[in-house]
């Protein structure tokens, strides 16, 4: 066992199938609110021989966030980061999505950009969702971007005459926590670490499967038709992709936003399948 450290926010399938790919040999720290997910993640994962300890944590605080980052200290050097947390637009409202997903992300960015190791690397799982907004101002890029994290949610673009329901609030908030990947990319580097960002479609989770038995459902399923895949992505073919962008074969690779939605955004902007562009079928 070596001192490298790898810490996953968010206890769910995503997190657990790249942590399994990137933590043996390493010791595993898991940050989740439901504590009930987390003792039963790290049940699995140990019975696998994995070392795994577990935090209690709030994405959407600071604090919570810092104390997480000194759990991971004490336990050796952070060599890599996932973050797998969020909410959805069908289990939240467009303020709790911004404060999780956009805030508590950029947030999480910012204090583990300041602790990790030379050669560590960082994965955001970000979504597809981020990818169906319309092209932005250069302005608006560069604020989402570059806004001093505490100010971040006054921004003009992010008011309720923009976000007007809880999908409006899930697009910005992944298209900016890409835009912040890139933007604390160039911070990170100053510690010889990299952080990338995944952009899944439709990957079977638990947190997909809400959304496939909401009011967006149907369009869903329409865009399953139309995919090459015919069907959702699995949480081992996200993990994949993360172990490379993790591991030294992708050493060339920072402040990234990596697409792999079954090619559905594709379809939704270039194809035919106008009718799951209007029904608003964007996750």
């Amino acid at each position: 066992m070596n001192n490298e450290v790898i810490v996953l926010f968010g206890a769910g399938s995503i997190g657990e199938a790249i942590v399994r790919r990137v933590s043996a040999g390493r010791k595993l720290l898991i940050a989740d609110y439901n504590e009930a997910k987390l003792i039963e993640q790290k049940q699995r994962l140990t019975e696998s021989g994995f070392v795994v300890s577990t935090i209690k944590a709030d994405l959407s605080s600071r604090e919570s966030i810092k104390r997480v980052v000194t759990k991971a200290q004490s336990l050796g050097d952070i060599m890599g980061l996932v973050n797998a947390a969020g909410v959805s637009p069908s289990q939240a409202s467009p303020e709790q999505i911004l404060k999780v997903d956009l805030y508590g992300t950029s947030v999480l960015l910012e204090e583990f950009g300041k602790v990790m190791t030379s050669g560590g690397a960082g994965i955001v799982i970000s979504s597809q969702s981020g990818h169906r907004l319309p092209a932005l101002s250069p302005e608006d890029n560069q604020k989402l971007a570059m806004t001093p994290t505490e100010e971040l949610l006054n921004l003009p673009i992010l008011q309720k005459d923009i976000i007007k329901d809880s999908l409006a609030a899930y697009q910005y908030a992944k298209r900016t926590n890409v835009l912040r990947v890139a933007a604390e990319s160039v911070k990170w580097q100053e510690r010889g670490a990299r952080i990338n960002a995944i952009s899944p479609g439709i990957i079977m989770t638990p947190l997909a499967i809400d959304e496939l038995n909401g009011p967006r459902g149907a369009g869903y399923k329409k865009m399953f038709d139309s995919m090459v895949t015919k069907r959702p992505g699995t949480p081992d073919e996200i993990a994949d992709l993360a172990e490379l962008l993790m591991d030294r074969r992708g050493a060339f690779i920072t402040g990234s936003d990596f697409l792999a939605d079954g090619g559905i955004t594709a379809q939704y902007w270039y194809g035919n399948i106008s009718e799951v562009r209007n029904s608003g079928s964007a996750k």
